[in-house]
């Protein structure tokens, strides 16, 4: 399924009720939580209700918006500060065509993943928001696009930017990209911005 398409979320039965009740928990309406992910309410009662699935960077978006970490928007379970995580307890999660691990404990200053970036999927998302990333390819090509600038990863190169850079993310190659991804949890929802689809085009 696309990311365009609507479907139920059959990879991950815990997000839709997460969500909502995250939603509450800030005391953010529909209609504002949506406005500062910059999301169309509609959109965002879909997600809600299972009829569409969020891509990953959509989950980074909401995990900022709603003070949270993307773990707890799906509802995992890793030990509270516990400074291992061992390989056996990486179950796969899978989002809008993307597959990550948590390969962190939640309530750290940073959350750190190891991500499967998809060809071909959610490479038209924009995002900017405060705090900073750091990603290393592990296998693949990715394409990364900082502001105005894009750059082809290979496997062992990195980057760490500033996370107000518009920036996007899409795998160059046909089998995608493996990645680990760590990113600061600054959560500041009046800066978090999710820009949608641009006109400045990701080369498949």
């Amino acid at each position: 399924m696309s990311a365009s398409e609507p479907g139920p979320v059959e990879d991950l039965p815990a997000v839709a009720p997460q969500l909502r009740a995250l939603r509450r928990r800030a005391s953010l309406t529909l209609e504002a939580a949506a406005r500062t992910a910059g999301l169309s309410p509609a959109h965002l009662s879909r997600l809600e209700t299972g009829q569409r699935q969020p891509s990953l960077p959509m989950l980074l978006t909401l995990a900022r918006v709603y003070g949270t970490t993307v773990s707890e928007l799906l509802g995992e379970s890793v030990a509270e500060r516990d400074a291992v995580v061992r390989a056996t307890d990486m179950e796969p999660t899978r989002a809008g065509g993307w597959t990550y691990w948590q390969a962190g404990a939640p309530g750290r200053g940073m959350q750190s993943l190891r991500v499967h970036v998809p060809h071909g999927s959610q490479g038209d998302i924009v995002r900017v928001h405060p705090g900073e990333e750091w990603l290393y390819v592990l296998k693949g090509r990715l394409r990364l696009r900082l502001g105005d600038v894009t750059h082809v990863l290979d496997p062992g190169d990195s980057a760490h930017f500033d996370s107000l850079t518009p920036h996007r993310i899409a795998a160059a190659d046909e089998d995608g990209a493996d990645l680990l991804f760590v990113h600061t949890l600054l959560q500041s929802p009046t800066t978090a911005l999710c820009l949608g689809p641009t006109t400045l085009g990701v080369t498949p």
